[in-house]
């Protein structure tokens, strides 16, 4: 899969958060509340919710500027001041798509700590098999991935415009996998 896409379908999604949920569960980790990185934990973090339900607080973070270039640290682009004193002493679980580099999710987690927050525990889709940027903050005891793949580019159905094609080509992605 050498310079490839890796896509991934809406039920793939839906059945990735359902296996986290319960490998969640299962650790006796119990948030309090999500936090959703916008916008790629948004959707998983409105799946996990069935499973758990819990409120969803929503975060911007953007690692590249409106220009879309890669800037040398992520800055926030909407965060939650509003309601930080209802993270003290609480169980946050922080849902993205995807570590990458990781510098999102750290740089989001670093911002949590500030607010006091007894565990903060980091749930994402997929973690790319690749060297991070940064490690999280040795709070971070409890990290779950749904899946581990290599550092390819991942198609995800909320970016597709045309969502029949998008699961067409995540079908023959995993027919051609089998092989």
């Amino acid at each position: 899969m050498q310079n490839k896409k890796f896509y991934v379908s809406y039920n793939t999604v839906h059945k990735l958060v359902k296996k986290l949920a319960g490998e969640l569960l299962a650790t006796g980790y119990d948030p309090d509340v999500i936090v959703a990185i916008g916008s790629g934990g948004f959707i998983p973090a409105r799946i996990i919710k069935t499973f758990i339900n819990r409120p969803i607080y929503a975060v911007g973070i953007s690692y590249y500027g409106l220009d879309n270039k890669h800037r040398d640290h992520p800055t926030k682009i909407q965060w939650i001041d509003e309601v930080q004193s209802q993270l003290v002493g609480k169980k946050v679980l922080l849902i993205d798509e995807v570590d990458d580099s990781r510098a999102t999710l750290a740089y989001c987690v670093g911002e949590l700590l500030k607010y006091e927050p007894e565990e903060i525990a980091v749930l994402v889709l997929h973690n790319k098999l690749k060297e991070k940027d940064v490690d999280f903050p040795v709070e971070i005891k409890r990290y779950f991935a749904g899946i581990e793949i290599p550092d390819l580019w991942i198609k995800y159905p909320w970016d597709a415009e045309d969502i029949e094609a998008h699961t067409a080509a995540e079908r023959e992605m995993l027919s051609e996998m089998k092989e």
